[in-house]
C-alpha cells in the first residue's frame, strides 16, 4: 500500500510490488497525454457543490491520467479504478495492532525506544495509529486508488489524485520496489517511489499555475499533530520530503530516463536521500556488533537506524529546533534533514536484547570522521542530560530516573565509532554487553 500523507508546515503528505524493469513500449493504440477520451488540455464543466457523481469522477480521473502521463513521459497501460471515501470511513476501517507479545514485536519496540521516539509509556503500534489515522489523504493498493475526502460531500483533491495515479503508473511501468533488508533501506527506496510521485505532483501544480485549467483544491481535513509524535512523523515523512530532491537531481542529470534507471539501482540508505550527491558511491559501512551479553538477555535480530531516524531523534528531544528543520530545504523538499550532529553518518547497527525483567539494546554507530563521531557523541550526551534529565555516574554511564525512557545508558567513543549500551539498570549494562 502506498499512502499519501499531509505535509505539515510544522505540517505532512503520506500517500503489489513489481520487479525493477525498463519502461515497456508505448501502446500503439494510445497517445501520450490522452486517456479514455480526454486530453490533458480539455476543459471540464463539473459542479462539485453537491459532491461528484460517477461520470464526473470518471472524467476527472481520465483527464488527470492524461496530464500525469504527459508530465512523466510514460503511458498508462490500463485504467485505474478510483474510490472516494470520507475521513470517518477511513478512520473506521484503519486500525493497527497495538499489542506487544512476540520477541519480534518487543525488538521493534526497542528500535523506536533506542531512537528516543516511542518510550515505554505506549506501544509503537499505537503511536503509528495516531499519526496515520488523521494524516492519510489517499492510497494506492492492488491496482486501485482510494482517496480520503476533505469534506462530507466527497470531493477530490487534484494533487492527491495526481500523486496516487503516479503510483499506479509506477506499478504498471516501473516498480513500487519493496522488500528492503532494514528500515533505513526501506526509507531510501520509498524515497525514490514517493519522491517521484511528489516531484510529478509539484510539476502538475506548476502547470496548473501557468497553463492548465485546474479545479480548486479543497481544504484538507487532516488533523493537527499537536497531540502526536512529530519526531516519529519525521521518520515517516523523510521519503516524501527528501525523495523529491533526490529525483530532481536525477532528472537534471539525465531527464526521466535517468529517473527510470534509479528503479533498478535505488538508493541504499536515508543518507543518500538527504545528501543526493552521495549517491551511488557513498554506501553504508558494514557495522558488526559481536554478542557480549550474558544469559540474562537474549539477542534479537540486528537492524539499522539510519541518518534520517537519528535526525528525528534529536528533533524530538529538542536538540534540533523547528527553525533548523524549516531552514534551506532542498529543491522540492519540505524540510531540511541535514544537521551537524548526524550529517557524518556512515553506518550503524542496532541490536535489541530481551530479558525477563526488561529489555535493552546496543546501538553502534560509525561516522565519516572522528570529528563527526565527536559531534554525535556530544549531542547524544547533551540530549541525555538536558532533555531526559539524566545523571552522570562516571565512565560514560548515565541514568534516567523516570519518564518513558527511564533506563541506564553507557556512551563510549573509540575513534569514528560511538557505542550506546542500554539496560534497565546500571548493573545490567554489563549483562547486555560485557567488557566496555
Amino acid at each position: 500500500m502506498k499512502l499519501r500523507l499531509l505535509a505539515l508546515a510544522c505540517c505532512l503528505v503520506l500517500a503489489g510490488c513489481a520487479a525493477p524493469a525498463a519502461p515497456s513500449p508505448t501502446p500503439d493504440a494510445e497517445v501520450l497525454g490522452e486517456e479514455n477520451g480526454y486530453a490533458a488540455t480539455d476543459p471540464l464543466e463539473i459542479d462539485e457543490s453537491d459532491g461528484l457523481n460517477e461520470s464526473e469522477l470518471n472524467a476527472i480521473v481520465a483527464r488527470t491520467m492524461a496530464r500525469v502521463e504527459l508530465i512523466r513521459g510514460l503511458e498508462f497501460t490500463e485504467s485505474v479504478p478510483v474510490e472516494v471515501i470520507s475521513r470517518a470511513e477511513f478512520a473506521e476501517g484503519f486500525s493497527r495492532d497495538t499489542t506487544v507479545d512476540s520477541p519480534a514485536e518487543r525488538a521493534r519496540e526497542q528500535r523506536y525506544e533506542a531512537s528516543m521516539l516511542v518510550g515505554e509509556d505506549r506501544t509503537v503500534g499505537a503511536a503509528f495509529e495516531s499519526i496515520y489515522g488523521g494524516s492519510v489523504l489517499g492510497y494506492y493498493s492492488s491496482g486501485r486508488i482510494v482517496l480520503v475526502s476533505s469534506n462530507d460531500s466527497l470531493t477530490v483533491d487534484r494533487g492527491t489524485l495526481a500523486h496516487e495515479l503516479l503510483h499506479a503508473l509506477q506499478d504498471q511501468r516501473l516498480s513500487l520496489l519493496g522488500g528492503a533488508p532494514n528500515p533505513d533501506r526501506a526509507i531510501a527506496e520509498t524515497g525514490l517511489v514517493e519522491g517521484d510521485a511528489n516531484y510529478v505532483e509539484a510539476r502538475y501544480e506548476q502547470r496548473c499555475a501557468e497553463e492548465w485549467d485546474c479545479r480548486p483544491r479543497p481544504q484538507s481535513s487532516a488533523g493537527s499533530l499537536e497531540d502526536r509524535n512529530f519526531g516519529l512523523y519525521l521518520t515517516i515523512y523523510a521519503p516524501y520530503s527528501e525523495g523529491p530532491s533526490f529525483v530532481h537531481r536525477a532528472y537534471e542529470t539525465g531527464g526521466w530516463e535517468e529517473v527510470n534507471d534509479r528503479y533498478a539501482r535505488p538508493p541504499r540508505s536515508s543518507e543518500q536521500l538527504i545528501h543526493p550527491a552521495d549517491y551511488p558511491d557513498d554506501r553504508p559501512a558494514r557495522v558488526i556488533v559481536p554478542d557480549r551479553s550474558t544469559a540474562v538477555f537474549d539477542r534479537a535480530s540486528p537492524t539499522t537506524v539510519g541518518e534520517a531516524t537519528l535526525f528525528a531523534m534529536f528533533y524530538q528531544q529538542g536538540v534540533i529546533d523547528r527553525n533548523e528543520l524549516m531552514s534551506t530545504p532542498g529543491p522540492y523538499s519540505a524540510y531540511n534533514y541535514s544537521h551537524p550532529a548526524t550529517t557524518g553518518w556512515a553506518g550503524d547497527k542496532l541490536v535489541p536484547y530481551l530479558g525477563e525483567d526488561g529489555d535493552g539494546y546496543v546501538l553502534q554507530t560509525r561516522w565519516e570522521s572522528e570529528d563527526d563521531a565527536i559531534q554525535f557523541a556530544q549531542a547524544y550526551r547533551g540530549m541525555l542530560r538536558g532533555s531526559l534529565n539524566a545523571t552522570a555516574e562516571g565512565g560514560g554511564v548515565y541514568v534516567v530516573d523516570d519518564g518513558p525512557y527511564a533506563d541506564a545508558f553507557r556512551v563510549t567513543r573509540d575513534g569514528r565509532t560511538v557505542r550506546i549500551v542500554n539496560a534497565p539498570t546500571v548493573q545490567e549494562l554489563s549483562d547486555v554487553r560485557r567488557g566496555d
